[in-house]
Formats: structure tokens, sequence, C-alpha cells
């Protein structure tokens, strides 16, 4: 009878042992952070800015924590595509996501994202903000913002989009708002694609990153109209604003940051932040930015969940007002 108590009492501890073992797992796990490889994925084809610019940091980023960031590019359905992969990974800080403005954007925009941008994820850090740009081939002759808008006003023009839910699609609506004209959105899976249309000509023109399009402004393959943020671009400095060239309320700022899903522990978030503080805080890494005409914009944890919070309450005003299949709720 003694020796079946025993074993009873055995089981009882061996059984509280686990539980304890279960629920310190995660803090020690977390103490632990990073022991292998860190993916990142990204929701643009190669040679986007979201792609370039996390590429920059997260490499700095590596030296800080002894393990190398793997980005994995995953384009499709304005973003939603790595979102969604991302909401559903495991917590546990070796599966991140460097996104953007889109993030907050696309559940408002398109059908059926399929994620909440504040329940699902954990902001981590910003990257920078990121201009854009309005460009067009020299070929269709038109050389100012005016013009272009004049024409579209009379003829229906093409516009290359990344998707209903994307940035640069926001900053047309707003400015398609402002000036009264309507155009033909024709989708590609990342910039690359949408400038190389635009610069044949098969596409009468785009908004992207300044940091995409430059070199094909710089070449002379592409026309540069007007820039998006509330001021003109140190890279394109001859360039107004839409705002300076006489449509008030189209100007827009794209940012890039980094997120995790929903549930990963705050040791791993609060490491990671001051990882990409400390990348961006480097003379190399901020030239190397400045030079892609981003601005870093290094921000606290918290600061950065308040100002992702922020974008998401603006972007469901915003989806209303421009009518881009908008509801008030994340169409998840």
């Amino acid at each position: 009878m003694q020796a079946r108590w025993l074993g009873r009492a055995a089981a009882a501890l061996s059984a509280i042992a686990l539980v304890v073992t279960n629920a310190l797992s995660p803090a020690m796990a977390a103490d632990e952070w990073p022991t292998k490889q860190i993916r990142v994925l990204v929701p643009l084809t190669a040679g986007s800015a979201v792609d370039v610019v996390p590429r920059v940091v997260l490499e700095e980023v590596s030296k800080e924590l002894g393990q190398p960031f793997v980005i994995e590019n995953r384009p499709g359905a304005s973003g939603a595509l790595a979102a969604r992969a991302v909401a559903g990974a495991a917590a546990d800080g070796y599966t991140l996501m460097a996104h953007s403005s889109a993030l907050a954007i696309a559940p408002y925009t398109i059908p059926n994202a399929g994620y909440d941008p504040i329940k699902d994820f954990v902001p981590i850090a910003a990257f920078g903000i990121v201009p854009s740009v309005l460009v067009i081939a020299p070929s269709k002759n038109i050389k100012a913002l005016r013009d272009l808008v004049d024409t579209a006003r009379k003829s229906t023009l093409t516009f290359g989009t990344i998707g209903i839910g994307s940035p640069m699609q926001i900053w047309l609506d707003r400015l398609q708002k402002s000036a009264g004209f309507s155009v033909q959105n024709v989708t590609f899976r990342g910039a690359p694609e949408a400038l190389t249309e635009t610069m044949t000509g098969r596409i009468d023109f785009y908004s992207s990153p300044i940091s995409a399009a430059l070199p094909l402004v710089r070449d002379g393959k592409l026309l540069p109209l007007a820039v998006s943020g509330g001021q003109r671009s140190r890279a394109l400095p001859d360039v107004a604003t839409t705002v300076e060239l006489g449509f008030a309320g189209s100007d827009y700022n794209f940012w890039i940051g980094l997120f995790a899903p929903a549930g990963t522990p705050p040791k791993i978030v609060e490491r990671l932040n001051k990882a990409v503080a400390a990348a961006l805080a480097k003379p190399e890494i901020a030239e190397k930015l400045t030079m892609l005409d981003i601005e870093p914009a290094p921000m606290s944890r918290e600061s950065f969940a308040e100002y992702v919070s922020g974008e998401v309450a603006s972007s469901a005003a915003l989806s209303r007002t421009v009518g881009s299949a908008a509801s008030d709720q994340p169409s998840k």
C-alpha cells in the first residue's frame, strides 16, 4: 500500500514538474534567443524598397545578434499573402515580417485580406520613411503633373500598381480625389516590373518609392512629375510635391518596419528593437539609407506600436473617403 502511495506521489510530482517546465520554457527560450537563423518574409519582389531597406538594416542587426537573417520574398494580394503566413507562424522570434504602410491599409481595401493589423502582429521597429515619386516615360510627351491630370480628365490612362491596398495606390487615390480624374489600374507583383513597363511606355505612369525609380530617373529613362510627401525629397530637390503643385490633401507618407506574430515574448521584441535602433544609428547604415533616399526613423517599440495603431485608424477613415471597397472593420 505504501508502494502504491509512493507511486502516486511520484506521478503527481512529475506532472507538477512538467507543468512548471512548460510554463518556464517560453521565458527560457526568450532568454536564449536567438540560437538559429531568423526568417523574414517580405511581401514584395526583390529590388523593391520594402525588400532593399530591411536587407541593409538587418545585415547589421545580424552582427549584433550573432545569427543571420534570411529574407524570403512572398509577393501577392497587396502584401496579404506574407502577412497571413506570419500571422499564423510560431511566436518564437524566428519568423518575422518586414512590411510597410500596406500592412495597415490592405485589410480595409481588399476583400478577405485574412489578417487583423492590430491583433495579429507585434510592431517591433520602424526602419524609415520612404518618399515616392510619380514617373512617366519621356516618350509620352507629358512634362508636368498638370499635363498628366489634364490628359487623364479627357481620356483613360493606365496606372501601374502592386495592389489596391498598396501605399502607392492610396497616394494615387488621394491625388485622383483632389485633382478630379480616374485611371485604369494594371496590377504587377512588384515595383521592378511596374517600372519596366512604365519605362517602355506600355503603362502610362506609376508611383514608385524613389529608391527604386531613382536610377532610371538619373539615366533619363523616366521623367519625375511629383513626389508624395509633405516636403521635397533630398534625392530629387527640383521635383515639387503634389501639394505644392496645387492638389491639396494629396500628400502621403510611406513607411517600412519590422513585425512579429502576436504573442512573441516582449524580451525578444525589445532586443530586436534595440538592435535595429543601434543599426540605424551607425553612420555607414545611415549613409546607405540616405543614398536610397530613405529617412531613418528609429522609435521605441511602444512608440512604433502607437504609430502603427494610428496608421490603422487613419487607413479605415481614408478607405471610406476614397471608396476603395472599404469597411470599418478589417476584412479578415
